[in-house]
């Protein structure tokens, strides 16, 4: 109530309920107790208009008063209550004072009247409306997942400026691009139409060169830069490198969503593979990719190579079983392995060779994270590993991960983890617009 008072010009409450005015507190003597005559209905009264004065002007604390009458506090309650109040100037002053103030004081008294000091014919005006019910009270927040917090907490020190990403499918399946292995819904459990002898024959060399329509098919539906957008994922990578972060990005995908969420292509090692250029199965030379694109998504048809006397068949330089890894992650891996702070791993099951092995080929030094719906490879097989005890070269980045785990691990869909990381370091609006800029709906708009 003291509150609410204090927001106006004098002001005083009539009560009905003497009794229950003992319950009522004081204001530090500012409240004037109420009369011992019983015929009469107690009042409190506030008479310091020092604060009003200050506010609105020594003219509007006197003069003239209006006054209403609220038989039921809950008619205040959870509402803010607008005074208007026309200053010594002629203009309008609106002050709002929170119901809830007034209704804790005044609950169990009778009907209580509000009244407020104003200049010569300028009434003011006290609303309140009455809700049909007290607004239940809000749920509270989630807890944030421990592992969550302390990856946040890493990030936000700084200390980790060499950063190696490792994505695989899931970080993709948000884009309408299914992963590989998961049962009903992986791309593997989704090929009958195609006849294979074996799902993985899509992606298999040999096959490709004796029957090449299924993968054709294949690469028409999924082709980058069509219909599927980075997610979230893709864009917080690419945030990473804007931040300085990022040292290196691997991804064991062909989708391309990495580069078009910003990545650069030098900060790329795409290990099986794209679909921006192309070359012949027989003679390995190069086919340019545009034709290569017109030709598989356009005519839907095999890519022929051009060269004289081969007639080979043209394929997008994406890594098929039974090729070998671009020459770029040979000549990267092992010297950003061992200058890796933190490896990110997100979004993969690990099981295919040799990109599984990148998380067993960091330093002891090296914070290991993995974001996935499972726990796979290293991380499952010989659990949390703790940190070294060899000495950091910097003793602040020391002090920070001596009492942790080497590895955090926490479960779920990778653009969730990636929200909640970015709520708690307070990158969430970077990163949905960033994310926003990338969207195929808006290029074509």
């Amino acid at each position: 109530m003291t509150q609410a008072l204090h927001h106006g010009a004098a002001a005083s409450i009539k009560v009905d309920d003497t009794a229950a005015l003992d319950k009522m507190p004081t204001d530090d003597g500012e409240l004037l107790l109420p009369s011992e005559d019983p015929s009469t209905k107690s009042t409190m009264t506030n008479e310091n208009n020092s604060e009003f004065t200050k506010k609105y002007g020594n003219d509007n604390a006197q003069n003239k008063t209006s006054t209403t009458t609220i038989t039921d506090n809950k008619q205040i309650s959870n509402k803010k209550i607008a005074i208007n109040v026309d200053d010594s100037n002629g203009g309008n002053v609106v002050d709002i004072v929170d119901g809830d103030g007034i209704s804790s004081l005044t609950e169990g008294l009778g009907s209580v009247t509000i009244s407020d000091s104003r200049r010569d014919d300028h009434q003011s005006s006290i609303a309140a409306a009455a809700p049909t019910q007290r607004k239940p009270p809000q749920s509270p927040s989630p807890p944030i997942p421990e592992a969550i917090q302390r990856i946040a907490t890493l990030l936000a020190s700084n200390k980790y400026t060499n950063i190696v990403v490792l994505t695989g499918a899931g970080i993709s399946v948000n884009a309408g691009i299914p992963d590989f292995r998961s049962p009903d819904t992986g791309l593997y459990d989704n090929l009958a139409k195609y006849n294979l002898p074996y799902p993985e024959a899509v992606f298999d060399l040999s096959y490709y060169k004796s029957f090449p329509e299924p993968f054709v098919q294949l690469a028409s539906e999924l082709w980058p830069g069509i219909c599927h957008s980075p997610t979230l994922t893709h864009s917080f990578i690419a945030l990473l490198e804007r931040k300085g972060l990022l040292l290196r990005n691997y991804t064991q995908n062909i989708d391309c969503l990495d580069v078009l969420a910003g990545v650069t292509e030098g900060t790329m090692i795409e290990c099986h593979g794209h679909f921006r250029t192309a070359s012949c199965t027989k003679c390995h030379s190069p086919y340019d990719g545009d034709e290569c694109k017109r030709t598989i998504v356009t005519m839907k048809t095999v890519p022929i190579c051009k060269r004289r006397n081969c007639n080979g068949y043209v394929k997008p330089d994406i890594v098929f079983f039974g090729e070998d890894l671009p020459t770029k992650f040979h000549a990267c891996v092992r010297k950003d392995t061992q200058k890796a702070d933190l490896l990110l791993v997100m979004g993969t099951s690990l099981m295919v060779s040799p990109v599984n092995m990148i998380p067993n080929m960091v330093s002891n030094e090296c914070i290991r994270i993995l974001l996935n719906n499972e726990c796979v490879g290293s991380f499952a097989k010989h659990g949390p590993r703790k940190m070294s005890t060899r000495k950091s070269s910097s003793s602040s980045s020391s002090n920070i991960t001596k009492a942790m785990s080497r590895d955090i691990f926490h479960p779920g869909d990778c653009d969730t983890s990636i929200r909640s990381l970015c709520n708690i370091l307070g990158w969430t609006k970077e990163l949905e617009e960033l994310n926003q800029s990338t969207r195929l709906e808006k290029k074509k708009s």
